[in-house]
């Protein structure tokens, strides 16, 4: 049976750690301007109507998103941004001011 070693071990879960939170920081920037119904094809997956949807021209495909991404989708579903930036904050192990 190998010994891991604690201060290799420790290193290497630095290394995974820096690495999602550049994803998760990457991805609450993204959020706050792309439509989250944008697949990476910037194809629409949303099962509603909206003014960026276009046809594929594929029926089997998904309608194209012609979304710059320059909209700023959070009041569609924040009421009070200070409760979310409260919650963020609690649940990242900080306290809450």
């Amino acid at each position: 049976m190998q010994t891991i070693d604690p201060a290799e071990f420790e290193k290497r879960v630095k290394r995974i750690t820096a690495i999602f939170s550049q994803i998760a920081e990457h991805s609450d920037k993204q959020a706050l301007i792309r439509c989250p119904y944008k697949n990476r094809h910037s194809q629409c997956t949303a099962k509603f109507g909206c003014r960026f949807k276009r046809p594929s021209g594929v029926d089997s495909e998904l309608p194209i998103c012609t979304s710059d991404d320059q909209l700023d989708y959070r009041s569609a579903w924040e009421s009070k941004p200070e409760s979310v930036n409260a919650m963020r904050a609690q649940l990242r192990g900080r306290a809450c001011g």
